[in-house]
């Protein structure tokens, strides 16, 4: 006889009652629980069902709002002048080229697969004129061209694994100072406050042209600098264009002027050699020689007060070292995904390039803002020079060759912002990529004459240079753009896949250690930085070879974006009220005319924005894509999802769908 079941149930702490059920008791309950969790089974696969049906319409608005978004970037996009520069280009007829003969032989890889071809022997009876033409390309690739492609691709593959071991080595060397915690020391007692003179004289130069949105914060936080009132001047330099915007950045001055701030406006009548004229023509006043240091901010830069307090006591006691030079830090770092992909790699370039550089080898490449100069090093190192388009670079290359040392600030941070659009982020990646192929062609001679070490000279030609500024974006788009999706159709040549998976995950995994939070956008910034190779690769050319996009300089597009406060401080004080008393105060009735053109441009004009269709990134775009289909056929695997991806990867940015959206 089977046993009685027992019920307990509790009411209460102290009211626990017992119920003993018989055999017959027992099976109805069991019966009742196997009913409760039937329906119970039930309801769980109806809610299932309910979340699978509900996923369906939401793929299909997420497709419906991109295709939209794409229609409307076709649409609205600027393109008629920029076919004309395309097709002068010598890389995009050979990206056309290129996807022409992919498409034709992809239509020939179906053929023969639906046909059941055999690939790899040639049977003695007679065959169709179409299969003996085929086998007969098979004989020749595999003869004559895969071995090219195989020793172009170990070349590749070669120079991957020496750049991926100095970002290795860089890693290991982050690592040792964090766990060393090794930081710069001010070696002297820092200044007397209750004694002003003691402190040294302190220049800061502000260059901007056409900055409308951000000269307002930039000649604040400049302004605000905890330094005391007599040992400081401030620079705005200025070149802009715009008459209207000119005056109001000299209003801007005169407001500050008049609360005491030692700040002058400098405007240049003859505007020549961008950035490096501004700086040099500033240099050039007599008052400079009064100075022993210079501080520059870039007009999007905005320090913190104690900026000068943390940097200028670096050189108190050391009279070789030349520059202090601060880290950035972002403000829109989180406002969309290029954003965030930019954030990857500057937090790599400050936290390891940079830190490593400055600690072990006192050089690294001065970067243009943020940094503190000493007047001296720069007078003795030829000053600022118009030669190139990274004068930055430049400056600190000369004084690196003259013996200057530098410093690095890690936890000195000063607040700016990246580019939002991709438009702006190209031009920008395009001058900073061809700047030091110009600046290598320059100074290679000077480098090899110079007294230096040979560790040092050694440094900067093929670490500095070679393998950071040339060899990186050359293996980059000629390994993952070009041999790549040729592979496909010369399988012979096959890539391994740890060439094409294993170390570049690991890799980026390496670059995205400084940025621990942007873990989940690994795979993003793996395929965008691919993307990105081609538009460095054609700097690099361009600018190794003197080509003419070698020379171009487009000021940065900035948004003014900044802290809630600043950015309601910034919308006050560009109200209407504001100006018109600055006009009327200042400018009298000469300002009666300048008034009316205020009051013109205060009238919204709504203007579609244009957004910019990009032909060679689409057309690689659509050659990975070609050479997917290829590699499907082939059930390569890891390939096919690598092109897949890489080449929606290439779509999104050819029609400009990351970054700033259309308004």
């Amino acid at each position: 006889m089977a046993p009685s079941s027992v019920v307990v149930t509790i009411d209460k702490p102290t009211n626990i009652s017992l119920v003993e059920l018989d055999d017959s008791e027992t099976s109805v309950f069991l019966e009742k629980q196997k009913t409760a969790s039937t329906k119970q089974f039930s309801w769980r696969l109806l809610l299932k069902a309910q979340r699978i049906l509900s996923f369906f319409p939401w793929l299909a608005m997420g497709f419906s709002k991109t295709f939209v978004s794409v229609k409307k970037r076709i649409a609205l996009s600027d393109s008629g002048k920029d076919e004309v520069k395309y097709k002068e280009r010598i890389m995009y007829r050979f990206i056309r080229v290129f996807l022409a003969i992919s498409i034709v032989a992809l239509v020939v890889e179906i053929i023969a697969y639906f046909q059941n071809w055999d690939l790899k022997l040639i049977p003695s009876e007679a065959m169709g004129l179409v299969h003996l033409s085929y086998m007969g390309w098979i004989s020749f690739r595999a003869e004559y061209i895969a071995p090219s492609i195989t020793m172009l691709s170990q070349f590749c593959v070669l120079l991957f694994m020496i750049q991926s071991l100095d970002r290795f080595i860089l890693g290991i060397g982050c690592f040792w100072i964090k766990f060393k915690k090794i930081k710069p020391v001010i070696d002297d007692q820092s200044y007397d406050i209750e004694d002003p003179s003691s402190f040294p004289m302190v220049l800061v130069q502000i260059p901007m042209c056409n900055e409308r949105e951000v000269y307002q914060q930039s000649i604040a936080s400049a302004c605000q600098l905890d330094w005391p009132k007599d040992r400081i001047l401030i620079q705005v330099l200025d070149d802009s264009s715009d008459e209207l915007l000119q005056i109001l950045i000299r209003n801007e001055v005169n407001s500050w002027k008049e609360k005491g701030v030692n700040i002058i406006y400098r405007h240049r009548f003859v505007r020549t050699g961008y950035k490096a004229g501004n700086l040099h023509s500033a240099m050039s006043c007599d008052y400079v020689k009064n100075y022993e240091f210079v501080a520059i901010l870039d007009a999007d830069f905005q320090p913190n007060p104690d900026f000068l307090t943390l940097t200028v006591p670096h050189f108190k006691g050391k009279s070789d070292l030349a520059l202090v030079q601060a880290r950035w830090s972002f403000v829109n770092k989180d406002e969309n995904l290029l954003t965030r992909l930019q954030n990857i790699n500057l937090c790599f370039h400050f936290e390891v390039e940079q830190q490593v550089n400055g600690h072990f080898l006192n050089f690294f490449g001065f970067n243009g803002t943020a940094g503190v100069w000493r007047i001296k090093a720069l007078e003795e190192s030829g000053g600022w020079l118009e030669r190139t388009t990274v004068e930055d670079m430049d400056i600190a290359v000369r004084a690196h060759l003259n013996g200057w040392k530098f410093i690095y600030l890690n936890d000195v941070k000063v607040l700016c912002e990246l580019p939002e659009s991709y438009e702006a982020y190209k031009k920008q990646q395009h001058r900073w990529h061809s700047g030091p192929m110009q600046l290598f062609r320059l100074c290679l001679p000077a480098i090899l004459s110079s007294k230096i070490s040979k560790w040092k000279k050694a440094n900067l030609i093929f670490l500095f240079f070679l393998l950071r500024k040339l060899i990186l974006p050359f293996y980059s788009f000629t390994l993952f753009c070009v041999i790549l999706p040729l592979t496909m159709f010369i399988p012979e040549a096959e890539l391994p896949i740890w060439v094409i998976c294993y170390v570049p995950v690991t890799m980026s995994i390496l670059n995205i250690l400084p940025s621990p939070k942007s873990f989940p956008f690994l795979m993003p910034y793996l395929l965008f930085e691919n993307t990105m190779s081609v538009t460095k690769f054609n700097a690099m050319v361009s600018g190794l070879f003197q080509l003419g996009s070698a020379y171009e300089w487009v000021v940065t597009k900035k948004t003014g974006r900044s802290s809630e406060s600043d950015l309601l401080a910034f919308a006050e004080r560009e109200s209407k009220s504001f100006n018109e008393d600055k006009i009327q105060r200042r400018l009298s009735d000469s300002g009666l005319d300048m008034l009316g053109k205020m009051k013109e441009q205060e009238i919204p004009v709504v203007e579609k924005k244009k957004n910019r269709i990009y032909r060679k990134e689409l057309a690689l775009a659509f050659l990975l894509l070609t050479a997917a289909t290829r590699s499907l056929l082939s059930a390569h695997g890891i390939h096919f999802y690598f092109l897949l991806f890489q080449g929606l990867s290439f779509l999104v940015v050819g029609l400009d769908l990351i970054g700033e959206q259309v308004n």
